[in-house]
């Protein structure tokens, strides 16, 4: 029976436990709540920390927040066209629909628009919640059972599904023993928030003899500075970082002296690279930085944690509903895990050419001529915003038509009601198909799955240039946006297929 049934409601304290409520976890709770699943969500910071190592998101990742009717939340982002790689600049819009992302909004605007959004969707977070420990039996058994420290003691809470949504080092991933192989870190870099410091900006980072360095005015005096001194070994996690010692190091890189300014936060990271070797072990999911840590590089971070969840949150809702099968769940790792393991490639290349000594410059010079191809911006351009991925899921229907497995960009359609836009019609989260020739046969293939899918018939907007709707008489589009068949009256068989596989058997 689904586990948020009458008769089964009252077993288990929620059909999901999200462990972390940053921007990952956030987003997978609205997404577990636009399914119908029962969330709660734990969360060790009593409030929010207000800081903000992030400072915007990916094409990409703002796809996804416009599909759920997000991106209004954030105001009017603002997005560039020009971005870079490795620090060498160019313009991203050699490749079509594709930018730098949203830039100027800070991590915690994001996860404050992420949790309004959860919380009013009914969303149970609870903060100053500690996970602390995992019980056996989350590998073969029907739940799994997790103890928290709470302001109040410690508690025991029983889910079908636990998610480790709580960041690079963390606990849910260590408790169920994932592997977490990869490259230990190498250097240490410090961030800060300062004022009072009268800094020349340097956007895209200034490499001199001794590292590197970036700044870039936030508004109101503050400036945002990231600081990466060569010869610098990683710290310890719990080792105290001042201001005095990044202002050391600013000084000893630039020959600047900012030591009479003032930090409002300090941070440091690594160039850590690890990703877990499996997604999933039994009930256990790892999203975001839980599943893997990289050098940062272009708000990928922030913005592929986001992808995971709207990956992994309409699968989980529909299996715990009773709607799909468990094994759903397993074309999360499928698909997910080769993005994050191009992420690691992406950033640490980046990391070489940026970062590295003089043994890089000639690296760097060949790479700044390679970037002058407009093959290669496209490349690379679509390698950071996430435009360029494609789910193997032909492999899975049969279907290769050559939008199966690639999102469904923003498309206006006209239809009987007027004009709409297929990101709009995926704001509820549920699986739509897109009747393109008005076709009845097309309709009563898919008519007992109505409560999971949406028909719509409509005509595509003429476009300027190539139509990617073009020759398809019909399109299946999961709830994530990406194509999971398209095809005509000819292929019912295939359609069949597609619906069986991501939205389970037909109702009666």
């Amino acid at each position: 029976m689904p586990l948020n049934s009458p008769d089964g409601a009252g077993t288990l304290d929620a059909d999901v436990i999200v462990v972390g409520a940053g921007p990952a976890g956030l987003m997978l709770a609205g997404e577990l709540r636009l399914g119908g699943a029962r969330v709660i969500v734990t969360e060790r910071l009593e409030r929010p920390t207000g800081q903000s190592r992030g400072l915007g998101f990916t094409a990409r990742a703002m796809e996804v927040f416009d599909q759920r009717g997000l991106l209004p939340r954030f105001g009017d982002p603002e997005t560039s066209p020009m971005g870079h790689f490795g620090g060498v600049q160019f313009d991203y819009t050699v490749l079509d629909g594709a930018h730098f992302g949203a830039r100027g909004i800070p991590q915690s605007q994001t996860e404050a628009v992420l949790e309004e959004w959860a919380t009013e969707l009914g969303a149970d977070i609870r903060r100053g919640w500690e996970f602390v420990e995992l019980a056996e039996g989350f590998l073969d058994g029907d739940e799994v059972e997790i103890t928290v420290r709470t302001p109040d003691g410690v508690q025991r809470l029983r889910a079908a599904y636990l998610v480790g949504c709580d960041g690079g080092q963390s606990a849910v991933r260590k408790a169920a023993g994932f592997d977490f192989p990869g490259t230990p870190a190498t250097r240490a870099m410090f961030l800060a928030d300062v004022v009072g410091c009268d800094l020349r900006p340097r956007f895209l980072g200034e490499r001199l003899p001794h590292g590197m360095v970036m700044a870039a005015p936030l508004g109101e005096g503050v400036d945002r500075i990231i600081v990466c001194p060569d010869g610098t070994p990683a710290r310890e996690r719990d080792q105290e970082l001042t201001f005095a010692e990044i202002a050391d190091a600013w000084q000893h890189i630039t020959g600047e002296d900012i030591h009479d300014g003032d930090a409002e936060w300090v941070s440091s990271f690594t160039d850590a690279t690890r990703q877990a070797s499996e997604y999933r072990r039994g009930r256990v999911l790892l999203v975001g930085d839980a599943a893997h840590i990289h050098l940062p590089a272009g708000g990928q971070g922030l913005s592929t944690g986001v992808q995971d969840a709207a990956n992994l949150g309409w699968k989980l809702a529909d299996v715990v509903r009773g709607g799909a099968p468990e094994g759903l769940l397993d074309s999360y790792h499928a698909e997910r895990h080769p993005v994050g393991a191009r992420l690691l490639m992406n950033t640490r290349a980046q990391g070489t050419v940026f970062l590295g000594g003089e043994e890089a410059d000639p690296l760097r010079e060949l790479f700044t001529e390679l970037i002058a191809y407009d093959d290669v911006k496209r490349h690379l351009a679509g390698v950071v915003s996430g435009l360029d991925i494609r789910y193997d899921i032909a492999e899975a229907t049969g279907d290769a038509h050559p939008l199966t497995g690639r999102r469904l960009g923003d498309r206006l359609l006209i239809g009987a009601a007027g004009e709409t836009g297929t990101t709009e019609l995926l704001h509820p989260a549920r699986g739509v198909l897109l009747d393109l020739s008005d076709d009845p046969e097309i309709r009563r293939a898919a008519v007992c799955y109505l409560a999971r899918v949406r028909i719509t018939t409509a005509v595509p907007k003429p476009v300027d240039g190539e139509d990617p709707l073009s020759g398809a008489s019909a399109v299946l589009v999961r709830p994530d946006g990406y194509v999971a068949w398209a095809g005509g009256p000819d292929d019912l068989a295939g359609l069949d297929r597609a619906l069986r596989r991501w939205f389970g058997a037909p109702a009666s």
